[in-house]
């Protein structure tokens, strides 16, 4: 399973790259608001920035709705680094900007996926990753987890290439969950795969073994 951060903060980026498992990153027009960076060429020379941090791909999100703006946007996105993952949303003119992306060896990420149908169609498109949306799923009491079973479940089915990333991804047992379920990338804050580290019996271990050696020592 690849673990991606999602998030557009240089220093988290770095600290999770330095702690050696990260895989790549995915950023939002959301994201890149919270992170105060704002205007075209500031945009996207943090793209550039992050790409110069991290070793895997990073996604990169269009703003345009229309298939001639996503494909002008995502072509100037890809020329950016070979790292450059263009992102898509998962609408009809999106679809058609991810088949012909895929068509020319850009790869994408169709984002903002909330069906098994949706996941169908990205597939069918040849997108690189599909990005289902767990997290929002459970904020409106449905299961985000058993979109990710029925993805995997249909591209299984059919041998699809498309990667699922699990996105929205909110704690550590959504992590462990994806994992359960045949998810191959997560991506969430750098929290939820901190938490992976924690485990009481081992801080306690720990501090005996501690405890232990400056006793003969």
């Amino acid at each position: 399973m690849k673990f991606f951060i999602d998030t557009a903060n240089l220093a988290q980026i770095k600290e999770a790259q330095d702690l050696g498992v990260l895989d790549g990153v995915t950023t939002n027009p959301s994201l890149m608001a919270k992170e105060g960076i704002t205007e075209h060429d500031n945009i996207m020379k943090h793209y550039v920035d992050i790409c110069n941090i991290v070793d895997g791909d990073v996604s990169a999100e269009v703003i345009a709705t229309d298939f001639d703006g996503m494909v002008k946007e995502g072509e100037a996105l890809a020329e950016l680094h070979e790292q450059i993952v263009v992102k898509l949303p998962m609408i009809k003119d999106g679809i058609k900007a991810c088949k012909y992306f895929s068509e020319r060896g850009i790869r994408t990420n169709v984002t903002l996926v909330f069906s098994p149908g949706q996941a169908l169609l990205a597939a069918k498109a040849g997108a690189t990753y599909v990005s289902p949306f767990i997290g929002r799923l459970d904020d409106i009491s449905t299961d985000g987890l058993n979109l990710i079973a029925e993805i995997r479940h249909i591209y299984d089915n059919y041998d699809f290439k498309t990667q699922i990333l699990a996105a929205s991804v909110r704690h550590t047992m959504h992590v462990i969950d994806c994992a359960k379920l045949g998810a191959d990338v997560m991506t969430g804050p750098l929290s939820s795969i901190e938490g992976l580290l924690k485990h009481p019996l081992t801080d306690s271990g720990l501090a005996q073994f501690l405890e232990d050696y400056k006793k003969g020592n």
